[in-house]
Parts: C-alpha cells; sequence; structure tokens
C-alpha cells in the first residue's frame, strides 16, 4: 500500500493534516491507519521516563523505528498516514529507499508562525530556559530535499485543500 510521511516542526500542523488526510481517505473508501509522533513516542519511547524531549541520537533512532512500523504495516497492505518531526537526513533516505508508494509531505512554516501557535509551550519553555534540544532551534534537523509536497505560509492552503491535493495526486498512481 502507501505511507504518507509528514513532517514538519513542532506547532507546523501535521497532526492536523494527518487527521483530515484519514477523513477524505475514509470517504473515499480506504481504511489508513493513522500514527501520530506524540502517541508513538509514549508507545515506542526508548527511555524508561517519558520525556517529551530526546537528544538527537535518541530522536533518529525513535524516527527509525517509526520507518520500520510504516514499512512493516503498508508491506501487510495498509495505508499509513504518520505524522512526526523526524526531521533526519538518514530517515528520508532511509525511508526512499526501503517503503513502497513512499510519499513525503513537509510542513515548512516559518519560526515565528509557530512560535505563536505554540500549543504545547515548546518554544516559550525554551525561550525561558526552561527546556532544551528543542528541534530547529537547538537541536539540528534536515530539512527534506525532494519532499513529493511542499506547504508553507506564502501559499496559503487552508488543511483540506492540502489534504486534496496530496489524495489527487496519489490517486495518480506514483510508485516509488
Amino acid at each position: 500500500m502507501s505511507v504518507v510521511w509528514i513532517t514538519g516542526l513542532s506547532g507546523a500542523g501535521k497532526t492536523t493534516l494527518g487527521i483530515e488526510l484519514v477523513g477524505i481517505l475514509k470517504e473515499k473508501g480506504t481504511a489508513p491507519i493513522f500514527l501520530d509522533g506524540d502517541e508513538l513516542r509514549e508507545v515506542l519511547s526508548l527511555e524508561a521516563s517519558n520525556s517529551d524531549f530526546y537528544t538527537r541520537e535518541q530522536r533518529l533512532a525513535l524516527a527509525l523505528r517509526y520507518s520500520k512500523l510504516c514499512k512493516l504495516l503498508s508491506d501487510q497492505g495498509h495505508f499509513v498516514v504518520v505524522a512526526t518531526i523526524s526531521l533526519f537526513k538518514e530517515i528520508h533516505s532511509w525511508n526512499r529507499r526501503n517503503i513502497r508508494n513512499y510519499y513525503e509531505v513537509f510542513l515548512d512554516i516559518e519560526l515565528e508562525v509557530l512560535r505563536d501557535r505554540d500549543s504545547k509551550k515548546i518554544y516559550s519553555r525554551y525561550e525561558d530556559g526552561v527546556i532544551t534540544d528543542v528541534a530547529g532551534l537547538d537541536l539540528a534537523v534536515d530539512y527534506p530535499k525532494a519532499p513529493d509536497f511542499v506547504f508553507n505560509n506564502p501559499q496559503h492552503y487552508s488543511v483540506p485543500e492540502m489534504a486534496h491535493k496530496i489524495v489527487s495526486t496519489i490517486g495518480e498512481g506514483k510508485t516509488t
């Protein structure tokens, strides 16, 4: 089947887009599996403590677990939508090499917009010195080099428009 990997920094709208995409796919008769990064981290955490923040190496190892789970589910005939930061060149490359019908969606949202959204208070806690290892701030990330879809602020796509654009492209039968 297919894997749609939605990536971007915290607050970019990954979960929101994933939920919308899953809803559209269900309307079209597909029964997708939705995997959210926050929930995956809770289930597949590498640490005994359920910390919200990890080093780059820990995040990379966790992201590889996400990739392998997506591949497993997809290989068994499931359509998978995953929403996760996982901004690592190693993950992007692994996914492209190992997951058939892989689609990468990058939500490239300006940091100022993310700070304004900040529903989890990640950016404000970072600025107050309460937390460290924040992706895109003091934790290095690798933006995708050739995502299948890029949505950013100047485009002003609504969430439904983004989801419909993805579904219409996937409907064209792209294989990787």
